[in-house]
C-alpha cells in the first residue's frame, strides 16, 4: 500500500487531532486506490480475488491455534442402525442355489435396500350413473382432495416441494415431468403453485399473529425481492419459534409496522400511539387533537389520512410520526406484547419497543479497519481481542445473571470503548459504539435477548437463494405465495416437522396428522423454562 509522502514530513507537534484523522482518511483512500488497482488486474486476468476472512467474534482467538489431534472418533461419527426404523414395503425371500439334501433352515440374513418409485401412477374415476324412478341422475362424487382437478394430492405435493422448498424454476419441473411421462402444461403448473393457496396464507397470517403475541423478542432483517422489474424489499421477523416473510415496495419504518400488523389494515389511536407521538416529538397542538379521538380505530388508510387533514395535521413529517404512532396503536391492539424486544443489525426501521443490537453487525465496524503502523495494528488487534472477550462474558452472563455482574460488565464496557489508542479512526468508531451502549447491553436487562440477529439472516439466507435463481415475481399473487411458503416451510423446519409431511397434509385435508403451525408455536412457549 501507498502512504503519502506528505506523512512523513509532518512533525508530531502539528498532528493535532484534525490533522491525524485527515491523514488517516488520505491513507484509507490510497488503499482504496490500490483495490481498485488490483480489480482491473484481476479483470485482466493478472491477479485473483483476495479472500475475505469473516469475522470471528463467535470465535475464541485460542481456539485457533492448533489443538492436539484427538485419538478418538469425531463427535457424532458413532455408526446407528440405518435401517432400524425403516418401514419394510415388500420383502423378497432369496433361497441358496443349492441346499444340501437333510439341512436345516436356520432362519434369514436381511439386507435391506433403499430404493425410490418414481414413475407415472395414473387413477381413472369411473363415475357410476343411476337414474332415479323419478327420472333424476345420481353420480358417484370425486374425492374431495382432489378439488376437481386432474392431478393428485401427491403430484401437486411434489410440484409445490420442488418450486418453493428445492427452488426448482417452472420450465425445469415441467421438464422433470415430461420425461418421467407426465402430461402437463406450463400453464396448469403454474396454477398448482398459485391457485387455491388462501388457507396457506391464512395459516401464515396465523402465524405472525400468535408468534409476536408470546415472544418476548423478534430478529428482524430485510433483503431486496424485485418485483415487477422493479426493486424491492422483503422483510423477515422471527425468533427459534417462526419465521414470518412480507415483501413490499419499501424499507420504512411505516412499512415495518405494517408488516407486524399482519393481515388487518387498520389504524389505531390510543394511548400507545399517543405515548409514541409525544417521543418522535409531534407538536403539542397535532397530539392534543389527536387525544379527543383516543380508542378510535380507522379501518382503512384512505380514512386515517382524510382524519389527519381535517384535523389539519399536513405536514410531511408530521403525517408520518402521526401514522407510524397509529400503526403502533394497531399492533399492540392486534396482540403484540408492548413489551417486545427487537433485536437488529441497527438499520433504523427496526428501532422501536425495546430495541437491541447486534454485536456481530457492531463488531464488523472495527474488524474492517486496516491499520497503517505498526501502532495502529497493535492497537487495533488489542481492542478487537478486548471486545471478543468482553463478549465472551456477556454470553457468561446470559447464562447466570446478577446484578454484581451487571455493573462489571457495565464498568469494563466503558473502559473498552471510551479508552484512547493511537488509531484516530478506531477511537471514532468505539465512541460510536459507546453511544449504542444502551441497545449493545440490553441483555443485562433481559438475559433471553440474543447477542446477534444470525437466526434472522440465517432464515433469510433461503429466501436469498430463491431471489437468484428465479429472479423477480411477476404478480402479486406470486409474491404472495413466495413469502407464504418460505414463512410455512421455515417454520416447520424450527419444530422439526417435515415440509413434505405438510404439504401432504394440507393438501389432503381433514384429518391433520401434522398440528396446526400456530398452535406449535403457542405450545413451545409454553414448554419453554422462560418465556421467549
Amino acid at each position: 500500500m501507498r502512504i503519502p509522502k506528505i506523512i512523513s514530513s509532518i512533525s508530531d507537534e502539528e498532528k493535532t487531532p484534525t490533522v491525524v484523522r485527515l491523514l488517516e482518511f488520505i491513507q484509507r483512500q490510497s488503499e482504496k486506490i490500490d483495490c481498485l488497482e488490483d480489480e482491473i488486474k484481476i479483470l485482466k486476468g493478472l491477479k485473483k480475488r483476495p479472500k475475505i476472512k469473516p469475522s470471528k467474534l463467535e470465535k475464541n482467538p485460542d481456539d485457533e491455534k492448533k489443538a492436539p489431534k484427538s485419538s478418538g472418533p469425531k463427535t457424532g461419527s458413532r455408526k446407528r442402525k440405518k435401517t432400524a426404523s425403516l418401514r419394510i414395503h415388500e420383502d423378497r425371500v432369496v433361497e441358496p442355489e443349492h441346499v444340501p439334501e437333510g439341512s436345516r433352515f436356520k432362519g434369514y440374513n436381511d439386507f435391506v435396500v433403499q430404493d425410490l418409485v418414481f414413475e407415472p401412477f395414473n387413477v381413472r374415476y369411473r363415475l357410476a350413473r343411476y337414474e332415479t324412478p323419478e327420472g333424476e341422475n345420481v353420480v358417484g362424487r370425486l374425492p374431495s382432495e382432489l378439488e376437481g382437478r386432474h392431478f393428485g394430492v401427491k403430484l401437486r405435493g411434489f410440484i409445490l416441494y420442488q418450486y418453493y422448498h428445492v427452488h426448482a424454476t417452472q420450465p425445469t419441473i415441467w421438464e422433470q415431468l415430461r420425461e418421467i411421462g407426465i402430461d402437463v402444461s406450463l400453464g396448469e403448473i403454474s396454477r398448482i403453485l398459485l391457485e387455491g393457496k388462501d388457507a396457506f396464507h391464512a395459516e401464515k397470517e396465523e402465524i405472525l399473529r400468535v408468534g409476536i403475541a408470546v415472544s418476548r423478542y423478534l430478529n428482524v432483517d430485510d433483503t431486496g425481492a424485485r418485483h415487477e422489474g422493479k426493486n424491492g424489499y422483503c422483510t423477515h421477523v422471527g425468533n427459534e419459534s417462526f419465521a414470518y416473510f412480507e415483501s413490499s415496495e419499501s424499507k420504512s419504518r411505516i412499512n415495518f409496522l405494517k408488516v407486524l400488523r399482519g393481515a388487518f389494515e387498520d389504524y389505531v389511536v390510543n394511548a400507545d400511539a399517543l405515548s409514541y407521538m409525544a417521543s418522535q416529538k409531534l407538536p403539542a397542538d397535532s397530539i392534543r387533537a389527536l387525544f379527543q379521538s383516543r380508542a378510535a380505530i380507522f379501518p382503512s388508510e384512505e380514512d386515517w389520512l382524510a382524519h389527519l387533514a381535517g384535523l389539519g395535521i399536513a405536514s410531511a413529517r408530521h403525517v408520518r410520526i402521526a401514522t407510524e404512532g397509529a400503526l403502533v396503536g394497531a399492533v399492540i391492539e392486534h396482540g403484540l406484547n408492548p413489551n417486545i424486544t427487537i433485536v437488529s443489525d441497527d438499520a433504523g426501521q427496526f428501532n422501536l419497543f425495546f430495541h437491541a443490537l447486534c454485536w456481530i453487525h457492531a463488531e464488523r465496524i472495527v474488524a474492517k479497519m486496516v491499520g497503517f503502523t505498526k501502532e495502529h495494528r497493535d492497537d487495533l488487534e488489542a481492542k478487537r481481542s478486548q471486545i471478543w472477550d468482553f463478549y465472551r462474558g456477556l454470553k457468561e452472563y446470559k447464562k447466570n445473571p446478577s446484578p454484581d455482574a451487571k455493573a462489571g460488565i457495565e464498568d469494563r464496557f466503558d473502559e473498552i470503548f471510551l479508552e484512547k489508542t493511537t488509531f484516530e479512526t478506531l477511537n471514532q468508531a468505539l465512541k460510536r459504539l459507546h453511544r449504542n451502549k444502551s441497545e449493545l447491553l440490553l441483555v443485562l436487562e433481559r438475559p433471553e435477548t440474543p447477542l446477534h440477529n444470525n437466526l434472522s439472516e440465517n432464515d433469510i439466507r433461503d429466501f436469498v437463494k430463491k431471489r437468484k435463481i428465479s429472479g423477480s415475481t411477476r404478480s402479486p399473487t406470486g409474491r404472495k405465495c413466495r413469502d407464504t411458503f418460505a414463512s410455512l416451510k421455515k417454520t416447520c423446519r424450527k419444530h422439526g416437522v417435515s415440509f413434505w409431511d405438510y404439504l401432504m397434509d394440507r393438501l389432503k385435508g381433514p384429518g391433520k396428522p401434522v398440528p396446526y403451525l400456530p398452535e406449535l408455536i403457542r405450545r413451545s412457549a409454553s414448554e419453554a423454562p422462560h418465556p421467549m
